[in-house]
């Protein structure tokens, strides 16, 4: 029998402007469960609370094993930045679910591994994340120039909204290699992206020497305990927009991601299903894709 969440205070305004309460969150979480589940399973989450909504600060907790019922699945793993032990809640089933976004976490931050092998991911991500002086249809061209250099390896890659405003593009790698062999491909690919389309993408991680206008093509996003928000997670922004697959064809000026929200995202996945199973497939051929990549070069 699944254990019963207690939903604590549903009135509570989550999204003042929308009307969107806590109790709203909720309800959206226990009907995406099916489409969402497969994205966290196993996974350790770092928790983004934010208990009073999205127009409040919220705060970040990674160590969540005093607040776990017992019911509900942790993983004990030492963080080298802390130098201790961290207890993450792990998201297996739907009662996990619910008991996280009843704790006010409205997004879903799962790691790119699971707890049964921490060491190798199951995908590499690229996440192209835009500066306020860049136009969405930037980010678009981003994402298409990211695509063409997959076609050139021969590889398959999935694309979804950040549910903000920047575009995450996943390769599946089935816990085939290490963290750092996926770091490492996804910065050849990031350097190759930036090369074709220089004046708008950058590498630069520091925010403060990068031009104003520079999207960053992220891929340190692939080092053990990054965290993204995970396919279908809501996202604490204006709208209760949702992180949703796209399909290539989609990714084309006039894209809009307000239009994929919590509201929204069910129609959607009843007429094209889940575009994003494909991320937990068949790992890439890495040794192929790069001899591709290395003649195109």
């Amino acid at each position: 029998m699944s254990p019963k969440v207690e939903v604590t205070h549903p009135d509570k305004m989550y999204w003042p402007d929308e009307k969107i309460t806590k109790g709203d969150l909720i309800a959206y979480y226990e009907q995406i469960s099916p489409n969402i589940l497969p994205y966290l399973k196993g996974r350790p989450l770092s928790l983004n609370r934010m208990p009073k909504g999205i127009k409040e600060p919220g705060f970040f907790q990674k160590d969540a094993g005093d607040i776990a019922p017992e019911w509900m699945k942790t993983a004990k793993i030492h963080s080298e930045s802390n130098d201790k032990m961290i207890d993450y809640l792990v998201c297996n089933d739907k009662a996990s679910l619910l008991f996280i976004a009843n704790l006010g976490c409205i997004e879903m931050n799962p790691w790119n591994s699971t707890v049964e092998n921490l060491e190798n991911p199951d995908y590499i991500v690229i996440d192209i994340d835009p500066s306020a002086k860049n136009t969405f249809n930037e980010v678009i061209d981003v994402a298409l120039v990211t695509k063409e250099i997959l076609d050139e390896a021969g590889i398959e890659g999935f694309c979804k909204t950040s549910g903000s405003t920047g575009l995450h593009i996943y390769i599946p790698f089935n816990k085939k290699h290490s963290y750092e062999e996926a770091k490492n491909f996804a910065h050849i690919i990031a350097m190759m992206v930036n090369e074709r389309i220089p004046d708008i993408t950058t590498l630069e991680r520091s925010l403060s020497k990068r031009r104003k206008n520079q999207i960053y093509v992220d891929f340190l996003q692939n080092r053990i305990g990054q965290t993204l928000a995970s396919a279908y997670s809501a996202r604490p922004k204006p709208g209760a927009t949702v992180s949703t697959p796209l399909e290539w064809k989609e990714v084309k000026p006039g894209l809009d991601f307000h239009d994929f929200t919590i509201q929204t995202i069910f129609k959607r996945i009843e007429k094209k299903g889940d575009l994003f199973k494909g991320v937990l497939g068949k790992g890439i051929d890495l040794d192929k894709a790069i001899r591709r990549l290395e003649v195109v070069h």
